[in-house]
This record gives structure tokens, sequence and C-alpha cells, in this order.
């Protein structure tokens, strides 16, 4: 994404967590290797690593944007109910201009947020086109509410999260046609830190390929979706999963408010 704005130094957002893939704590009551969460046992066998030497032949990133932990993923909200009120927020100290203009521009009525439609809107100006349901998971992604609002705080943090989430796509399309397919999206997550089983990567490249499956891959808008519908999924597993068992236990309420907002974006 040539052409964003770099981050301020000491940008807050990107604090990033201990540098551990998720799963790191010892799984199954034993210590072991850090691995992605999820990463499966037998029949799969031992984590999925690219081959040694593959080496993808894009240069750097385009952007200083922060180096956040797993690919570029701030710290997300804490779980709460989805339908809870946005608290008013501002710019974090020594914001970009031209991230506070393009925030400006969109926010018309000066209320000091957002909505999807505005978001849109502003991302777009910077070439990159999402759809709205893309644009809805970012702002829970951000919020963890369904309120479809963002204010500054959290426009800023997907500003400069979209920079690194666009490194990491075009880092894995190899071929640069635009789309990753299968093989690329398991190891763009395994780079994430979540390994996911050949059953669940099949039914991914089928939810996300836009021509249905016909093509097996997935493009840019789609990828965004795919990667927080995963990440934010797994983290609200993992918030009833504290031992890392592989195992939870949910309420049919909880399991209903962790599921839906994924299904209605």
């Amino acid at each position: 994404m040539s052409g964003y704005p770099h981050p301020p130094s000491g940008y807050g957002y990107g604090v990033p967590p201990p540098p551990q893939p998720y799963g790191a704590s010892p799984q199954y009551g034993a210590p072991a290797p850090a691995q992605p969460y999820g990463a499966p046992s037998a029949p799969y066998g031992a984590p999925y690593a690219p081959p040694a030497g593959d080496k993808p032949p894009k240069d750097k990133p385009h952007s200083s944007a922060p180096a956040y932990a797993h690919g570029g993923y701030p710290p997300s909200a804490s779980y709460g109910s989805p339908l809870a009120s946005l608290v008013p927020s501002a710019f974090p100290p020594g914001t970009d201009p031209n991230v506070l203009a393009c925030f400006q521009l969109a926010d018309q009525d000066g209320s000091g947020f957002i909505d999807d439609k505005e978001l849109q809107r502003a991302l777009s100006s910077y070439n990159q086109s999402f759809s709205l349901r893309t644009v809805h998971l970012l702002m829970y992604h951000f919020t963890n509410t369904n309120t479809r609002k963002i204010g500054p705080k959290e426009f800023t943090s997907v500003f400069y999260s979209l920079q690194n989430w666009r490194a990491i796509f075009e880092r894995f399309d190899r071929d640069r046609s635009g789309k990753i397919d299968s093989n690329e999206l398991r190891e763009a997550l395994y780079s994430l830190g979540f390994a996911v089983s050949p059953v669940v990567l099949d039914l991914l490249v089928s939810k996300f390929d836009k021509s249905g499956g016909k093509n097996r891959a997935i493009e840019y808008d789609n990828f965004i979706e795919c990667c927080l519908t995963v990440k934010g999924l797994t983290e609200k597993f993992k918030e009833k999963d504290s031992s890392y068992s592989g195992s939870a236990t949910f309420t049919y309420e909880v399991f209903m408010l962790t599921v839906l907002p994924f299904l209605i974006a």
C-alpha cells in the first residue's frame, strides 16, 4: 500500500505482545516448542512450515508501519457485548497529518465518528477497495462492537494495520496474480500464528473465493476478511480455553454472541 503515511514514532497501537505465536504456552499439560494456536496433532503431523530456503521474491514491505506481532495484528479489544456503545476517542500523539485529514474529510458532520460507508470511501481514497462486509469486520475487530462507527483512535489503528496486511498478502502472492491459492493461504495463516487443518483450509478457500470455490484462490479484500474471521474466532475461543487444551465450554448465549458477529457483518 505505497502512498500510505508512515506511522509516528511511538505509535501506541503497535505495542506488541511477547513475540510468540498463538498457543505458545505449554499445550496439553507439557512444555512444547512454540507453535501456532490450533496446530493439529496426528493425523496431520507436525505443524506446517514453509520449505527451507523458500523465500518469497518480494523485497521488503512497502511501509515502515509498526511490525505488530503475528503479521500486523494489533491487540484487539477484550470480549464484551457486540451491542456495546463505542467510547469517544482521540488521535494518538504524533499521528500523521494525512491520517487526520483523511478522517476529518470522511467525518463530514464533525461528530468525531465515521460510519461504515464513510470508512469504505476513506480507504478507497488510498486505492483500497473493500466490500462493506470486510469494512464491517474491520470495524468489529477494532471496536468489539457492532455499532458500525469508529473514532480517531480506531481509524488510525485500521489505517496502519492495513499496510502490514497488504505486505503479508503480497509476500505470499508469489506469482503476482493478485490472488493467493490454498497453499499460499495456508502459509500466510501460519505466519500469522494459525495452523488450520486441511479440512478447515478447504472451507476457508471455498467461502472466500469470489468464484464460489472454482478458482481455489482468494483476492486481497477476501484475504483480509478471512484473516479477521480466523483471528477473531480463535481469540474468542482462547478466552474460554485458558489452559490451551484445544477444548472449551460455552453457554448457548456466549456461543451465539461469539459467532454471530462474524456471520452478520
